[in-house]
């Protein structure tokens, strides 16, 4: 399903623009690719060391392959790293959107995958990219070896008046400090344009457990949009093999947390 992302296409026009000047300072040697998909075609930055392990990065709503560009620049010496514009979001991959739930994010996975010419990843996922990844791994066991959630979709319940504080007041500046950083800055900016996904359904315990691979999950105590400790305590019961980490007085934005992604990936 196609839809209408942009308020306007002038800010289309202005996010696609800052995009690019930033992806300019990609921190490491890069090659841009798009896949075609069932569902849009899909661009994809590709980095990191030509022969390490695969892993494939999705970022969260209203985000795009920027998100990740500290991370690539501390695992590309380890990992060739593909970072993935989520279709329906504020990159460079088609504006579908096909409902949350469908076996559309799944196939969209596989043919990103087939295209690029993996046959089985590492997976790192945010947010919403945490919910497809979720949703991925559980009809599709065998494909992904290893896998690392942050702040991910579908676990813990959704705090749904804090998001639309979280995205109409925190990202759109209400009652809020102006941003000092470009990188602040600019997610403001892709805000005032962009309509993001609100809503991520939860998963059902049973397919919860068929999280039986190795699984890090990272997570903030603060987190305004999802239940973190509702997270923690589904995972307990339902994949309790998953490595959980709840950082404290962190919300849904973390820190750079690299560190604790590159020690739990495989080389």
């Amino acid at each position: 399903m196609t839809t209408t992302i942009y308020k306007t296409e002038a800010g289309r026009e202005r996010i696609r623009r800052q995009y690019e000047e930033w992806l300019a300072h990609w921190p490491a040697p890069a090659e841009r690719r798009t896949v075609p998909t069932r569902h849009g075609d899909t661009f994809v930055m590709v980095s990191g060391t030509e022969n390490g392990p695969p892993v494939v990065l999705l970022h969260g709503s209203g985000g795009n392959t920027l998100t990740w560009m500290s991370t690539a620049g501390k695992l590309a010496d380890r990992f060739r790293l593909f970072t993935v514009d989520l279709i329906g979001e504020p990159g460079m991959s088609a504006p579908t959107r096909p409902p949350l739930g469908s076996p559309a994010y799944a196939e969209w996975i596989d043919d990103v995958l087939d295209g690029l010419g993996l046959t089985e990843v590492q997976l790192v996922a945010a947010s919403l990219g945490g919910w497809m990844a979720i949703d991925y791994v559980t009809r599709r066991p065998g494909r992904v070896s290893r896998l690392v959630l942050t702040v991910p979709g579908g676990i813990g319940r959704q705090r749904f008046g804090k998001t639309a504080m979280f995205f109409l007041g925190q990202l759109l500046g209400r009652k809020q400090p102006e941003p000092q950083s470009p990188q602040e800055k600019y997610v403001r900016m892709v805000f005032q344009h962009f309509r993001p996904r609100l809503f991520m359904p939860l998963f059902a315990t049973e397919r919860l457990r068929k999280l039986t691979l190795p699984l890090l999950v990272i997570t903030g105590d603060q987190d305004e949009l999802l239940d973190s400790r509702a997270t923690r305590r589904r995972l307990a019961a339902a994949a309790p093999h998953a490595e959980v980490q709840v950082l404290p007085g962190v919300g849904h934005m973390l820190p750079d947390v690299t560190e604790r992604i590159g020690g739990f990936l495989h080389d």
